[in-house]
C-alpha cells in the first residue's frame, strides 16, 4: 500500500486506541484535573514502556562503551547497539547495515551530509536547490556551505497551500543544481511530498538527493532503495525513541567517498603523526563514544513500530484527521492551513484575534 493511499482511505479496520495508549507511562497522568491529551507529537512524541524499559536495562545491566573492550558488559553494549543498526536498516529498507550512521537527528545528519560531501563536490556557480517548506536545518547547513564554496541555495517555491510547485522544480533543474533537500513530509503543514518522482527528476539532471524523513518516519513502512534517494535522515525522538539520537542513510559508495565529518576515538585505522588513516563506513563517521543508551533505545522503538498494524494506524488516523477538519469548520475565525489531500495528522491553524501561544496555553 503507498503512503498516500494508507493516508487517505476510509477503513473500518480496527485500532485498539486504549491498548496503544495504555503503554506511555507519561499519558497516565492527569493535567488540570483531566487525562492528558498530548497534541505535539509533531514536535516530539512520547515514549513507550518498552523503549524506556530498553534505556533502564542498558544501564542497569549492561553499561559499557561498545567496540572498545573484550569483557562482557562491553559484549553485551555492543551486540545491543548493532543490533539496532540492523533494526534500522530493516526498517529503511536497506539490505546493508554499514549504511545507517547514528547522528544526534536530522541537523546533524544534513550538516554531515552539507560539510562532508558539499565541501568536497559544491563549486562556484553550483546550485543546492531547497524547498521552502524545509525546517531550518535542511537550510542553513547549505547556505553555510555554499557560502564557503561559491555555490548558490535557491528555494524551490510552493502553493499558498503548502504544496511544492513541481512545475517550477522542473525549471530549476539544470546541469548547475548537485543537490536536491526535500523533506518527505512537512513538519508544519503535514504536506506529503512526492519524493520518489522528485527523485527520479533530480537524477534525471544529474543531481543527488537528500530527504528529511524526520516527519515520515512513524507514518508508513519505507524503502530508501525504491525512493531512490541518495541520502535519508531522521529523528529518534519522532519516532517514539530517545532524544539525542536519529539515523543517517547513504549509497555506499558516497559515504565511502566523503571524508569524516568529526575526528576522533573509532573513526581512526590508524594514527600517527605522519599522518591518520580512517575506519571503514559506519564508524569513520561516528568519532568519539556515541549515545549508547540512545542508540539501544532507537532500536527498541523501531521494534515497537513494527509491532503495530501500521494499515490500521493511519486508517485510525486519516478518520481523525477528517473529524478535527469537520470540527473546525464549526468554529467561528479558524483558517486551516495546508493543502486538503495527501497530508498526514498534522493540524495547524490560525484563530482570528487570538495569538499561537496563548492558544498554545489552553
Amino acid at each position: 500500500m503507498s503512503s498516500t493511499a494508507a493516508i487517505e482511505q476510509e477503513s473500518t479496520m480496527d485500532f485498539d486506541v486504549e491498548s496503544v495508549r495504555a503503554q506511555f507511562p507519561a499519558l497516565q497522568q492527569e493535567v488540570n484535573g483531566r487525562p492528558l491529551i498530548y497534541l505535539d507529537s509533531a514536535a516530539t512524541t512520547q515514549k513507550p514502556k518498552a523503549v524506556i524499559d530498553a534505556i533502564t536495562h542498558y544501564y542497569q545491566c549492561d553499561n559499557a562503551n561498545v567496540h572498545r573492550a573484550a569483557h562482557v558488559l562491553s559484549s553485551r553494549a555492543t551486540s545491543a547497539f548493532e543490533a539496532s543498526r540492523q533494526l534500522v536498516a530493516d526498517f529503511l529498507g536497506s539490505p546493508d547495515p554499514a549504511q545507517v550512521i547514528w547522528v544526534r537527528g536530522v541537523t546533524e545528519a544534513v550538516n554531515l551530509v552539507a560539510y562532508s560531501w558539499g565541501r568536497s563536490n559544491l563549486n562556484a556557480g553550483d546550485r543546492v536547490l531547497v524547498s521552502t517548506l524545509e525546517h531550518h536545518s535542511d537550510i542553513v547547513p547549505w547556505q553555510l556551505v555554499c557560502a564557503e564554496r561559491g555555490a548558490e541555495v535557491v528555494a524551490i517555491p510552493v502553493s499558498d497551500e503548502g504544496v511544492i510547485d513541481q512545475a517550477a522544480y522542473d525549471e530549476l533543474l539544470d546541469e548547475r543544481v548537485k543537490m536536491v533537500a526535500v523533506n518527505h513530509v512537512s513538519n508544519a503543514l503535514g504536506t506529503v511530498n512526492p519524493v520518489k518522482e522528485m527523485v527520479a527528476k533530480a537524477k534525471a539532471a544529474g543531481a543527488l538527493c537528500m530527504v528529511d524523513g524526520a516527519q515520515a518516519v512513524a507514518h508508513w513502512p519505507l524503502d530508501v532503495i525504491d525512493l531512490g534517494c541518495d541520502f535519508y535522515a531522521f529523528s529518534g525522538h519522532k519516532l517514539f525513541g530517545p532524544t539525542g539520537v536519529g539515523a543517517l542513510w547513504g549509497r555506499r559508495k558516497l559515504l565511502e567517498a566523503m571524508p569524516p565529518f568529526f575526528g576522533g576515538g573509532e573513526m581512526i585505522d590508524r594514527v600517527s603523526f605522519d599522518g591518520t588513516t580512517f575506519n571503514t563506513i559506519p564508524f569513520k563517521f561516528e568519532a568519539g563514544t556515541p549515545h549508547i543508551a540512545g542508540v539501544i533505545g532507537l532500536g527498541a522503538a523501531v521494534k515497537w513500530v513494527q509491532s503495530l498494524d501500521r494499515d490500521a494506524a493511519a486508517a485510525h488516523e486519516a478518520q481523525l484527521l477528517a473529524h478535527c477538519d469537520e470540527l473546525a469548520q464549526e468554529i467561528p475565525g479558524l483558517r486551516r492551513l495546508g493543502p486538503d489531500t495527501n497530508r498526514i495528522g498534522v493540524f495547524s491553524f490560525l484563530l482570528e484575534g487570538t495569538h499561537p501561544e496563548d492558544l498554545g496555553t489552553l
